[in-house]
């Protein structure tokens, strides 16, 4: 389920491109899928690291040369990377989590080559505060790596500068996403076998993998009001001392 739109952060033949926080590859893997590119993708997690490898081996293409897929465990503190490595970041549901968020997005300014576009997900302020409303075991500190905020639109866009970084677009996503996690939330979190919550979630599947035009339709028209997520689009400015 993609939720940065590559119409609004487009990916170039030769773009090196990083993937903050791959989890299990949603965006690394399109991000190889979109355009001839070398796509990087960074998480923590070495069981997530396994799936996402495990994913791609249906995609790749070792016979061509142009692109190329690599994978990583670091902190988003820490990246081993030299300044001025990729030229688009992507960091998707990855920075609610961290609570030194300023300092990752100290890291994503660092790598980011002057002129990079980086593209942040985050949950939507509202849509979320009803999840932490709803049950303190979705997030920290009863949710061990849990989220640790609620990002308001103006708060995030706000940081995002103060990081050094020139916003120029957002969007919401996921409008058919809040429900389920409201339901989640109101039957608690853990309890992935409740009728209500199983019957949503293979709803949720079927629309992924059959994409009907109901939905997409449904989907477009509620998300600005209804979105899960937040995509903010940035760049680092041309002219830079990193």
């Amino acid at each position: 389920m993609q939720t940065v739109d590559f119409s609004h952060f487009p990916l170039e033949a030769g773009d090196v491109v990083l993937d903050l926080g791959c989890g299990e590859g949603r965006h690394v893997i399109s991000a190889y899928l979109e355009a001839q590119v070398h796509s990087v993708g960074v998480d923590l997690s070495l069981d997530d690291l396994k799936t996402t490898r495990e994913k791609f081996q249906d995609f790749a293409e070792p016979d061509n040369h142009s692109k190329s897929f690599g994978l990583s465990s670091a902190n988003a503190l820490e990246l081993p990377f030299a300044d001025n490595t990729f030229d688009k970041v992507i960091c998707s549901e990855v920075l609610e989590h961290i609570p030194d968020y300023r300092g990752a997005l100290a890291e994503i300014q660092r790598v980011l080559k002057p002129g990079g576009m980086f593209a942040a997900t985050v949950p939507a302020w509202w849509p979320e505060k009803i999840n932490w409303m709803l049950s303190d075991e979705y997030h920290a500190p009863k949710s061990p790596g849990g989220h640790v905020r609620i990002y308001s639109k103006t708060e995030l866009a706000a940081k995002l500068r103060s990081a050094g970084l020139e916003l120029h677009g957002t969007h919401r996503a996921h409008a058919l996403h809040s429900p389920y996690w409201w339901l989640k939330c109101a039957v608690g979190p853990t309890d992935d076998d409740h009728p209500l919550v199983t019957r949503y979630r293979k709803f949720l599947e079927w629309d992924i993998v059959e994409q009907p035009s109901s939905t997409r339709i449904a989907d477009r028209l509620l998300s600005p009001a209804l979105g899960k997520s937040i995509v903010f689009y940035a760049r680092k400015p041309a002219r830079s001392s990193l």
